[in-house]
């Protein structure tokens, strides 16, 4: 497919950006330009992705951490690989440790919700396996910035603010740390203000330096598992030192030409696929057809409800995830899908923090990769001396004992992060995401029907008016949504209601290779402080 890039169907917007050699897009552009440095001296896609991944974790530490989780889809000689590099339950919680304690749903803040973090592990899982340069070479960047500090983007530190008013309202020794790293004087930075951290620094040379050893089995292993024994949570360094990242098969659908491919669960992944599988026997219709809308949100409804009664660690699922995918059960739901809003039977989304990045070289290696701490900075537990930020992945966890998702010692829970990839015959075209928990699949699909429906270049498919569909038959859309698409969902019996601002709809990246040129088109998402770097 080839873009007009000239067309552009909303003009106050960026038009997309152009490259051969290389080409980085995220949600900083500070983190750009730490993965452009990467392929300037001579490594490739996936030294890029680490380098980008780890800048994040400085540049907007509010969305994402050294203690988090991650994924990602990597092509590279021809084949999609996928990893899955999110942390299991400690080998000692339990549904009755955790009521004994006295809560009777996971906490959202303190020790208790901490899981295995994967981040460090994929880092180094994918220098080992497909880099080029040395884990430490690529980490450098980001050790520049933590040791020398960077002045704070506009949207990061509107979050960081957000972030503050709650971080900081939490009761107990354990959030102190916290607060002394990301709170110096008492107040987060401020847009334009300088913000370092020695010890997040330290870390990463450590990370680098060990290839990721010292996090899972040495130094840094000791201080994770004795901050969290310390403050009343579960995770210990036995928890650590068996942690190993997973390569998976990614599932795919076809999709009008395409084939649309996601980490298969526990990640959430499989909903836009089913969602998919369900759009795309209907007829191809326009960017302005209110009908199309109203299949959309149906079809997310009906993946969602899906979703919330089978996804969660791969091993604990009661179905074959494929089985969702099949011809016979896309028709099936397609079926319900009749002219009237409806009421699916699904959990209500929640907002969360994560960051997505996309890279690719000159050579035709591709990386689709997402990282998170999951709710803002996560847990509210700072490691002391470390910097590190440690996730709290397991509030997904159901303490109900017949629940899909129940907490279980050593099992991965339902995972919101994704990376997406999209591919055409044996070539591929290209990473995209859009993070922010449950708005993921709902962005993939939006995203990647703009690029291949409606052939809007990736800068137009990301600037495109967003919905959301929230809980029952209440959906929210932007404030720039077309209002007489408004008025027209409303009569289909949608409760639309149009949103202040675009905090809640999701943040994304796309590149988009051209097949006989290898020539690299690419977009980042207006809604955040983005940047695509290029060579």
């Amino acid at each position: 497919m080839s873009f007009d890039p000239l067309y552009h169907p909303y003009p106050s917007y960026r038009l997309p950006v152009y490259a051969n050699k290389g080409m980085v897009a995220t949600s900083q552009a500070l983190a750009s330009a730490a993965g452009l440095d990467i392929l300037k001296r001579g490594g490739n896609a996936i030294d890029a992705a680490i380098a980008t991944a780890a800048a994040l974790t400085v540049v907007e530490p509010c969305s994402n951490g050294i203690g988090g989780d991650a994924f990602a889809l990597v092509w590279t000689k021809g084949q999609l690989h996928g990893l899955n590099s999110s942390g299991p339950a400690p080998a000692s919680i339990s549904i009755e440790a955790v009521k004994a304690l006295g809560h009777h749903e996971m906490p959202r803040y303190g020790a208790i919700p901490v899981t295995v973090p994967g981040t460090p592990a994929a880092w180094a899982e994918l220098s080992r396996k497909f880099g080029r340069l040395p884990l430490a070479e690529s980490l450098e960047p980001a050790i520049r910035y933590a040791e020398d500090g960077y002045p704070v983007s506009p949207t990061a530190a509107a979050n960081w603010h957000a972030a503050f008013r709650r971080y900081s309202t939490l009761e107990g020794e354990e959030f102190a740390p916290w607060l002394s790293v990301f709170a110096p004087g008492g107040r987060p930075p401020a847009a334009g203000e300088m913000w370092r951290s020695p010890d997040h620094a330290r870390t990463l040379r450590l990370i680098g330096s060990t290839e990721a050893e010292a996090f899972y089995r040495g130094e840094l292993a000791e201080r994770i598992a004795g901050f969290i024994s310390r403050s009343g949570g579960f995770l210990s360094e036995e928890d650590l030192a068996a942690f190993r990242p997973e390569w998976v098969k990614p599932m795919s659908v076809p999709y009008r030409g395409y084939d649309i491919w996601e980490i298969p669960p526990n990640g959430q992944g499989l909903i836009a696929l089913i969602a998919l599988n369900i759009l795309k026997g209907f007829p191809a219709a326009s960017q302005e057809s209110a009908d199309s809308y109203h299949r959309q949100i149906e079809a997310m409804k009906l993946a969602f409800a899906d979703g919330a009664r089978y996804i969660t660690d791969a091993a604990h699922m009661s179905v074959d995830p494929h089985e969702l995918l099949t011809e016979e059960y896309g028709e099936l739901r397609r079926g319900l899908i009749g002219g009237e809003a409806m009421v699916p039977a699904a959990g209500e989304p929640r907002a969360s923090g994560t960051v997505y990045l996309a890279a690719a070289d000159g050579e035709g290696n591709m990386v689709s990769f997402i990282q998170s701490n999951y709710t803002g900075f996560g847990s509210g537990i700072v490691v002391p001396g470390t910097g590190i930020a440690l996730q709290n992945r397991g509030l997904e966890f159901s303490l109900e004992e017949d629940h899909a998702n129940r907490l279980v010692p050593g099992k991965r829970t339902y995972h919101t992060i994704i990376p997406g990839f999209i591919t055409k015959g044996e070539q591929p075209v290209g990473p995209f995401g859009v993070m922010g928990g449950y708005m993921q699949p709902q962005g993939h699909v939006q995203v990647a029907m703009n690029l291949i429906d409606y052939g809007l270049h990736p800068q137009a498919a990301l600037d495109a008016p967003r919905w959301q569909w929230v809980k029952g038959k209440t959906v929210t859309v932007e404030p720039h949504f077309p209002m007489h698409m408004v008025r027209r969902l409303q009569r289909m019996g949608h409760d639309v209601q149009v949103a202040h601002d675009f905090g809640s709809f999701g943040r994304g990246q796309v590149i988009w290779r051209d097949p006989d040129t290898g020539v690299l088109c690419g977009g980042t998402d207006p809604r955040t402080d983005g940047g695509v770097a290029v060579w």
